[in-house]
């Protein structure tokens, strides 16, 4: 590595962190969008008469749940396509 450029380096290191940040940013939404779907799922059981209700709550939740992973993929294709950091550098 002591042979790259400081703006080769800075990118290598965004994308490393990039990929980081694409996995954990989806992995944990999803899983907590399983963990509403089941409990909304559990609500409907256990009394059929709150079934709209619940499923209306359920269905704004994971919207909301949703756009953390959005969020996530925003963020990581800014780093990639329009790196912040190489200007600092001077590239």
């Amino acid at each position: 590595m002591d042979n790259l450029s400081q703006e080769a380096v800075v990118v290598v290191v965004t994308t490393i962190v990039a990929a980081f940040a694409i996995v954990i940013g989806t992995m944990i939404p999803t899983w907590v969008e399983g963990v509403a779907a089941q409990k909304a799922i559990e609500g409907m059981a256990r009394q059929p008469e709150a079934a709209p209700q619940l499923r209306t709550a359920m269905i704004i939740a994971l919207a909301l749940l949703e756009t953390a992973s959005i969020y996530v993929l925003l963020i990581v294709l800014v780093l990639l396509f329009a790196n912040p950091l190489l200007p600092l550098l001077g590239g």
